[in-house]
């Protein structure tokens, strides 16, 4: 039943319709491109790394963006990745947080200022709203301190997060850690869906 009320709900949503004749794997594209036209995050020539990119919508309109001279790595621990692999594209399957895997992103990103750390990611859900929020929470965290590992100075951070317990906490951190932080709610987000979007930019020295 919960499988038929969201096909029901797809075939409704204009973003869903919007995505298809652009050709994108998801409306979730559209996300990002409004991120991109408010805060400025993408350009010619930039580097990007993608965490949680599969099936690979954010990295579709990352590669329009940053063009020729610009390159993306898009990591995801599942293998439901769907674009081809190009000069300037790589993807690495695996969680970005072992050793294993950061071994490959050192050498795919071959000492070039990555200019953009972005996750869409969100956790597999059990049902649990708390355990659901607890795990997403943590997720986010990995990523922060992903990006303020790998980030140029002048780089940004834009992480999906979930309204709930631990997210004044995380906002803190993230404001913490870097000069300038934006909530942004997308016009592509479901009006009831407690997802938000963190716009970081310059990360601080001491963060």
């Amino acid at each position: 039943m919960k499988n038929s009320n969201w096909k029901q709900r797809q075939a409704r949503d204009p973003w869903v319709k919007k995505a298809k004749q652009a050709g994108y794997f998801s409306r979730a594209s559209f996300k990002l491109l409004e991120l991109n036209e408010k805060d400025k995050l993408l350009f010619n020539g930039a580097g990007v790394v993608d965490l949680g990119a599969a099936p690979g919508g954010w990295s579709q309109v990352a590669l329009e963006k940053v063009g020729k001279s610009g390159w993306v790595v898009a990591i995801d621990l599942l293998d439901q990745w769907k674009l081809a692999e190009k000069e300037n594209l790589a993807f690495i399957q695996g969680d970005f947080t072992d050793i294993e895997l950061e071994e490959k992103l050192v050498e795919k990103v071959n000492n070039r200022s990555v200019d953009l750390v972005m996750s869409d990611m969100a956790p597999n859900i059990s049902g649990i709203k708390l355990s659901d929020q607890a795990r997403s929470i943590y997720l986010v965290e990995l990523a922060l301190d992903f990006a303020k590992k790998y980030l140029s100075p002048k780089g940004s951070f834009v992480v999906k997060v979930f309204q709930g317990v631990g997210f004044d906490e995380y906002l803190r951190a993230v404001r913490l850690s870097f000069e300038q932080v934006k909530v942004r709610k997308p016009a592509a987000s479901r009006p009831d869906s407690r997802e938000v979007y963190l716009v970081a930019k310059r990360p601080k020295a001491n963060g």
